[in-house]
């Protein structure tokens, strides 16, 4: 059997397997992509191209290849990756297989083909090599029969959901014949080097997710029906109020497209039977949608569909009685807002469950059903609730999963209310109930399994804050941040302020942190584990001081930022940044000082501050700067106005990178900096790469001058803004901030070359953000900002 994966093939070229082949490449792994050879076509021959050109012959995994550079969202962390993508077809490139030591199966859903390929594959794999199908849900045991021993013995599902970069969860299936150590390899691969949040599936319909997934899905769809709900309604309801993603219902199946989620409820129905087939059977709108060609995303319309308005465009919901489109419309109940003013998951559910109004009848009717269904099926489909629960939270974007759901409506409130309606409840959770339990789980790591409480199996890679968090390793805290002992002289500075903004205690407690760090610590790392890293500086209360012309106080208040930012950067123990997701404006300033980054793959970096009329002013400007300088080989040739024009430019524009990688090639990391490709694991990553700083004998940067392009360097910073003025790509206020910016970063009113120190640098800054802060459109811009989340060009 291989040990490692070095380089892998994926057998289908569609959306999917090319989505798995870019992931594959996102992690460094060479791809052979092989499809069908497509027909020849009058224009291949117009283009002088036999049937025996490659060009002709590759033709289908080549396309899919330059689609993955153009796709939204990215399947490629950076568009380079795709140099690790080989394209191929059957006819030709089987032989290649044996170059391979993973092979990866997703050709279309049919068995009988995905038999007759695997009948290749068996001809012409090495010995030992892993062979995986991507099903939704055929049966892998049934793909594997008539194959040879050793075929059998490496053969697995391993079914990833689409997008493939961006989705957590791996379902992995064996058969009777797979081989233990493989099995628990590529658990492991999945974790470790994929990223993924692995779940065991049993060889059934649609395996976890998609089965209960599908099931809720339909649920609702029957609800809708019965209780005269439209689509609107229901989504409105059924996203993040209910703790699922913004997608909700039908956008979600409009995001899916509605061919394959029939697909997926027909592979169910085909193999249930009594009132569980009747569930899988869709109504007969949604089958009329398909004939229709209604299907989503792909073709236009399906749930709702876009059109021009006066104003733009609007978007309208389905008439699911008439199939024309109308107004959407949102569900108004008092529960509703009830729900927004709860501050937990938990909260939010009580609030509508056992709510008495139409917004709670819905959502109790939706949950009831499949709450039951996740506990019938359970065994069947998993080995434990909290494979189950796992699954529904990485495939479908559950804040909680149905047996997290159920705890957090209280079990055994509802049980009585269910067989009040005269529902019938799985035995198992009766007798749990009769035994005094009253909750699926007594602590994140040990759940209910066959009569008693069991500890789960944990990563030591997973570290969670939460559990570390009880009052012996809660070093301190305030209202913004805690200070978490994690083990091995390791602390970890947590923001908990709203949305991780930083705002004066979150500034005191990095300075508490750094000093109780270098008196009793080897290192610091600060991360949390909330949706977002740090969405930037407090703007709430930068409005309201500037408003009030309370600029003394705000002068005070960006000094203190800038001397924590000191702080971070010559701190006499090592200070790692662990950023993930949102890490913009005062969340980017925070990473750069530090001794090192160890980025989420999918983090999302920029200094963007230009967005509500300032620029950074936290020390950004001056350490983006920096990195740029020492990116640069020693003794190399430098160009200052190359790297100002660069620093300038990011800045400038607000870039963001679309993944960690991309922060990497932008300058917000450096080639030392981490990429953890598991999020689960970034903590863990964090903390070792503090115990390698402090074992090499880590001691903090010398403070040095900085070598800046002055005045000329200034002029010409300005010359590519001013162009863009006059070709009406900017505004006369974005003029004025790009002046201050380009002032800052050439180092203001000195010879090109001059040597200046870090401070003169940094009050430079502080005057050009103040300055800003007091214009009235910057204002304009920030309290839009604050109303509608998106910024405003004026």
């Amino acid at each position: 059997m291989v040990k490692t994966i070095r380089k892998a093939a994926v057998l289908g070229s569609g959306i999917m397997g090319s989505g798995i082949a870019a992931h594959l490449a996102n992690v460094g792994i060479p791809v052979l992509l092989l499809d069908i050879v497509p027909k020849w076509t009058e224009e291949d021959e117009a283009n002088g191209l036999s049937t025996a050109d490659p060009k002709v012959r590759n033709r289908l995994a080549s396309e899919a290849i330059e689609r993955l550079k153009k796709q939204k969202p990215a399947p490629l962390a950076r568009k380079e990756n795709a140099a690790l993508i080989t394209p191929g077809n059957f006819d030709d490139d089987m032989p290649r297989l044996a170059e391979v030591d993973w092979i990866i199966e997703v050709v279309v859903e049919n068995l009988e083909i995905k038999q007759k390929v695997f009948a290749q594959v068996d001809e012409y794999r090495k010995p030992g090599s892993i062979v995986s199908s991507n099903t939704s849900g055929i049966s892998i045991e049934a793909m594997a029969e008539g194959r040879s021993p050793d075929f059998r013995k490496h053969f697995l599902g391993t079914h990833f959901f689409n997008p493939p970069r961006y989705l957590k969860l791996l379902e992995v299936i064996r058969t009777k014949d797979t081989s233990a150590e493989v099995f628990a390899f590529m658990k492991t691969f999945g974790e470790d080097r994929l990223g993924k949040g692995v779940v065991e599936a049993k060889d059934t319909p649609n395996f976890i997710a998609n089965r209960i997934g599908t099931y809720g899905l339909l649920v609702t769809v029957r609800e809708m029906l019965e209780r005269g709900y439209s689509v609107g309604e229901v989504d409105s309801v059924t996203g993040p109020t209910l703790g699922r993603p913004k997608s909700a219902t039908f956008r979600t199946l409009d995001v899916v497209g509605l061919d394959t989620f029939l697909h997926v409820a027909k592979n169910v129905y085909d193999q249930v039977e009594g009132e569980e087939k009747a569930v899988f059977s869709p109504p007969a709108f949604m089958k009329k949608m398909a004939e229709n060609g209604m299907l989503g995303s792909k073709t236009g319309k399906g749930f709702y569909m876009k059109q021009k308005a006066e104003k733009g465009s609007e978007i309208l919901e389905l008439d699911v009685a008439t199939l024309e489109y109308v107004q959407r419309k949102k569900l108004k109940a008092p529960s509703i807002q009830r729900s927004k003013q709860a501050k937990t998951a938990a909260e939010k559910l009580k609030a509508l469950v056992y709510a008495d109004d139409r917004a709670g009848e819905l959502i109790w009717n939706i949950l009831k059903p499949s709450l039951l269904y996740s506990a019938q099926v359970c065994k069947e489909v998993a080995d434990s609730i909290r494979s189950v629960d796992a699954a529904l939270k990485w495939g479908f974007g559950w804040e909680l999963g149905p047996f997290e759901t159920w705890d957090a409506i209280g079990v055994e409130k509802s049980v009585q209310r269910m067989e009040a309606e005269g529902d019938t409840v799985p035995s198992w959770v009766k007798e749990m109930l009769e035994k005094g339990n009253t909750s699926f789980y007594q602590a994140f790591d040990e759940y209910y399994d066959d009569g008693k409480y069991v500890k789960a199996e944990i990563n030591p890679k997973v570290i969670y804050l939460k559990a570390l968090k009880n009052t012996e390793n809660v070093i301190v805290k305030n209202t913004g941040a805690s200070l978490v002992d994690i083990g091995d002289e390791v602390a970890c500075l947590e923001f908990h302020s709203p949305n991780n903004s930083i705002g004066l205690d979150v500034l005191q407690m990095i300075q508490k942190s750094v000093e109780e760090v270098e008196s009793n610590y080897k290192g610091l790392v600060i991360n949390n584990q909330g949706k977002n890293f740090c969405v930037g500086a407090n703007l709430m209360m930068i409005l309201m001081e500037a408003q009030d012309m309370n600029f003394p106080e705000l002068d005070l208040v960006i000094r203190q930022f800038q001397n924590t930012m000191a702080r971070i950067r010559y701190s006499q123990k090592p200070v790692v940044a662990a950023p993930f997701a949102m890490s913009l404006g005062g969340g980017t300033e925070i990473c750069l000082p530090a001794a090192s980054i160890q980025a989420s793959l999918e983090t999302y970096m920029g200094l963007v501050e230009v967005g509500v009329g300032l620029i950074p002013g936290g020390g950004g400007n001056k350490e983006l700067y920096l990195r740029q300088l020492e990116r640069l080989p020693e003794g190399a040739q430098i160009d200052l106005q190359a790297i100002a024009n660069q620093v300038f430019e990011t800045i400038a524009t607000a870039k963001v990178s679309t993944s960690a990688q991309e922060a990497a090639q932008i300058g917000f990391l450096r080639p030392q900096d981490g990429i953890s490709i598991n999020g689960d694991h970034l903590l863990h990553d964090a903390k070792e790469t503090v115990l390698h700083l402090y074992r090499q004998g880590y001691t903090p940067p010398k403070r040095k001058k900085i070598p800046v392009v002055g005045e000329t360097g200034y002029a010409t910073m300005l010359l590519g803004a001013k162009q863009m003025f006059l070709s009406g790509y900017a505004t006369e206020h974005d003029m004025k901030i790009a002046e201050k910016l380009a002032f800052v970063i050439a180092g203001g009113r000195v010879p090109k070359g001059a040597e200046v120190d870090e401070q003169y640098l940094l009050d430079l800054e502080r005057e050009a953000f103040l300055s800003l802060v007091g214009e009235p459109k910057s204002q304009q811009r920030m309290q839009y900002m604050l109303s509608k989340g998106k910024p405003l060009r004026n």
